[in-house]
């Protein structure tokens, strides 16, 4: 594998997710430096979307990125439908986000969830969790 150097002002930023329940489905992966985009990426046009198989442990490399403050939000799509399937608003698979940020009564707000990138390599641990 070839690392390849960040241009000056950006700095690489990866994740090791931990705490799968499964080997099952893909794990979606989303950085954004948009509140308004923040946890799904839809409103985003130039957040960095990725999508890997779900193993035991994952591990996700979003490239070089300019400095600034990021969020990462994750889903393990179990059944690899592309979303985060719920039940009465709970969700049935797992999600995550940068910082561990706590979930009470719907997704973190990008505040708690956000990091900054200046320069320095960023590595992040999330845990995934499970309500069902």
């Amino acid at each position: 594998m070839m690392l390849t150097a960040a241009a000056p002002g950006q700095a690489t930023v990866s994740v090791t997710v931990t705490g799968l329940r499964s080997a099952k489905g893909k794990v979606l992966a989303c950085l954004t430096t948009r509140e308004d985009a923040f946890p799904d990426c839809e409103k985003d046009p130039l957040a960095r979307k990725l999508t890997v198989p779900a193993a035991t442990e994952v591990h996700l490399d979003f490239g070089p990125v300019p400095a600034g403050r990021y969020a990462v939000s994750l889903i393990h799509d179990e059944n690899a439908n592309g979303k985060l399937d719920t039940r009465l608003m709970i969700p049935r698979e797992g999600y995550g986000f940068s910082n561990d940020a706590p979930v009470r009564m719907g997704p973190p707000r990008f505040e708690r969830a956000a990091f900054t990138v200046e320069g320095e390599p960023v590595h992040l641990a999330i845990r995934m969790r499970y309500l069902l």
